[in-house]
């Protein structure tokens, strides 16, 4: 089984930042992709980030130039730095793998934009 622990988040001004973390509890960390994905308040879970095993990156539209997906395989983490936050940016924050044909989700961290 795998698990994933978000932290991170919290409430910021437009234009600030906040770095979340998902910390996963697997052996082959190494070896999986990874995402973030955020669902606001009365709307679809929207994909945001993904990493690949391999360290390559894609962004949804939405926060290209702003956020940075990265991982730490000693440390079995993957990150999200989020600059130049927007309102429309607040949402639960989900990491998200999957192995052995099943989604493996964190258990969300709340990030607020608000002035």
């Amino acid at each position: 089984q795998v698990q994933l622990v978000e932290s991170g988040g919290g409430l910021v001004q437009p234009g600030g930042s906040l770095r979340l973390s998902c910390a996963a509890s697997v052996s082959i960390f190494s070896a999986l992709h990874m995402d973030w994905y955020r669902q606001a308040p009365g709307k679809q879970r929207e994909w945001v980030a993904l990493i690949t095993s391999g360290g390559s990156t894609n962004y949804a539209d939405s926060v290209k130039g702003r956020f940075t997906i990265s991982r730490d395989n000693a440390k079995k983490t993957v990150y999200l730095q989020m600059n130049n936050l927007k309102p429309e940016d607040t949402a639960v924050y989900y990491c998200h793998t999957g192995w052995d044909i099943r989604d493996y989700w964190g258990q969300g961290t709340q990030v607020t934009v608000s002035s």
